[in-house]
């Protein structure tokens, strides 16, 4: 990790088991689009969002109640020429305790600005982070993209 890692922190009342549990539950705060497990060392998962961005991830780091990291497989933005700037990349998640709050610190390691996807990706991982997860860890109601459907066209 870098100082120009993207991050994002939040801090909040629940215990660093209630975070790690939110943060697990992809489908509540990031996508409901999350096909794959999501659960154990190993297990890959896709993400979509229309056909803006792709993405498959693999789950290597486990840390029960203190950090989660996936690594980017693959991706692809409709909006961006370099395809691989997420490749091999790590989003990590940071859970500690901090004067009796839960402090969960989000970084997603290797996107750096300079990227063409900066702008866009730290304006959405920002809200996931601070809007959506926050919401899902201290309400249980997170803002996940919604599940798009299959359009099948008729002539």
């Amino acid at each position: 990790m870098n100082k120009q890692d993207l991050t994002a922190t939040i801090l909040v009342d629940e215990t660093p088991k209630e975070a790690f549990d939110a943060i697990l539950n992809i489908k509540k705060w990031w996508s409901e689009n999350i096909e794959g497990e999501t659960a154990k060392i190993g297990d890959e998962f896709t993400y979509s969002a229309k056909q803006l961005h792709r993405c498959k991830m693999q789950l290597v780091t486990l840390l029960p109640n203190k950090k989660i990291e996936w690594k980017v497989l693959e991706n692809y933005f409709s909006f961006t020429r370099d395809q691989t700037e997420w490749v091999g990349t790590r989003i990590s998640f940071h859970i500690t305790e901090e004067e009796g709050k839960t402090k969960i610190r989000f970084t997603h390691i290797g996107l750096v600005p300079g990227h063409e996807c900066y702008d866009v990706c730290e304006g959405a991982w920002t809200d996931y982070i601070t809007n959506s997860l926050y919401c899902l860890i201290t309400t249980g109601t997170g803002y996940p993209n919604s599940k798009e459907c299959e359009t099948e066209v008729v002539s």
